[in-house]
């Protein structure tokens, strides 16, 4: 089946149906009707052979603070023809009597027809709101019709730790940023809260007042080169250090008795000492003779995703950060 075959004009109508019965149905149940939600175009592109329980419990979660249309791409290597279907997922907020819903479309798309998405998804994305394109897996890298299916987005959301080479990927990810796509990284956003408390340490006057005496950042990770999220945390906190007019030597170190995406960051300089590590659920701060822990959950699609989706304008932060960490990633050895 083309593209052609699988047309948007019929889909939208079977929204607008869906919408008709799901008001009927509503009506029947509870005597309130629904509520449709809708803040933007949610693109997902995700191999059908992942865990498509786990990625709908992800979305569905989603949905209450980030309401969109979503369209899931279910990606079948060498599968059928495209073939799509429609219905709303909804639920009702606690205390109420109306359910809210937003709408779900999915397309089973084979390799072949990658091409000829893009003509599909522009034209049943929700008119006048942001479009964001997640996508999934190691596959855009490798994936020719990556541009034009970027395009059809205003944002693009990825997760380089899925991408096997770190020095390759975060060239890649930098030449699209100075290309001008917008890029939410979720190997980026895990750091949010290291970024945040390292951030907080230096608002303390006295720690302040050390701050020129850093001489030495180590970074600390879980296997034999850095990966993508620790070329993150080394580039921002040398980016950092410089604009304070610090000039420190960054240094990697795998750590065997790390694993995942287990990290530990040390700045020192004569006496004064900051680490950050995380252990189990917590954030580990060591300032001095002091120590700190915060709440630190493990990395979930869904948490990533929640903060990522909030942010729909240019993150000036990240985009220097990932340049920087593309330079220090093709200096590796």
């Amino acid at each position: 089946m083309t593209a052609g075959a699988l047309s948007p004009d019929r889909i939208l109508r079977e929204l607008a149906e869906l919408w008709v019965a799901t008001g009927k149905d509503g009506h029947a149940e509870t005597g309130a009707g629904v509520l449709r939600a809708c803040a933007m175009t949610l693109i997902v592109l995700a191999e059908e052979s992942e865990d498509m329980a786990s990625l709908d419990e992800t979305l569905a979660a989603l949905m209450p603070e980030h309401p969109a249309r979503t369209i899931l791409v279910r990606l079948r290597g060498t599968g059928a023809a495209l073939a799509e279907r429609v219905y709303a997922q909804c639920w009702m907020p606690f205390g109420e009597r109306r359910q809210i819903c937003c709408e779900r479309i999915e397309i089973a798309a084979p390799d072949a027809s990658l091409a000829d998405l893009p003509s599909v998804l522009a034209p049943l994305a929700a008119p006048d709101l942001p479009v964001v394109l997640w996508w999934r897996g190691a596959r855009p890298i490798e994936t020719p019709e990556f541009a034009s299916l970027a395009a059809v987005a205003g944002k693009v959301i990825l997760d380089s730790a899925t991408l096997r080479d770190a020095r390759a990927a975060l060239a890649w990810l930098a030449g699209l940023a100075q290309g001008g796509v917008l890029l939410g990284d979720l190997s980026w956003t895990l750091l949010t809260r290291w970024r945040e408390m390292l951030s907080g340490v230096f608002e303390n006057r006295e720690y302040q007042a050390r701050l020129a005496e850093i001489s030495n950042v180590v970074v600390a990770f879980a296997g034999d080169r850095p990966p993508v999220f620790a070329c993150y945390m080394g580039a921002w906190v040398a980016d950092a250090l410089a604009d304070a007019g610090v000039r420190a030597k960054l240094a990697w170190q795998p750590r065997p008795q790390l694993t995942g995406r287990a990290l530990r960051v040390e700045l020192t300089g004569g006496d004064f000492r900051v680490a950050l590590e995380r252990q189990d659920d917590r954030l580990t701060i060591q300032t001095g003779g002091l120590s700190h822990r915060t709440n630190l959950p493990q990395p979930t699609d869904y948490l990533l995703m929640r903060e990522e989706l909030g942010i729909v304008r240019r993150d000036a932060v990240f985009e220097r950060t990932l340049a920087s960490a593309a330079r220090l990633a093709a200096a590796l050895p």
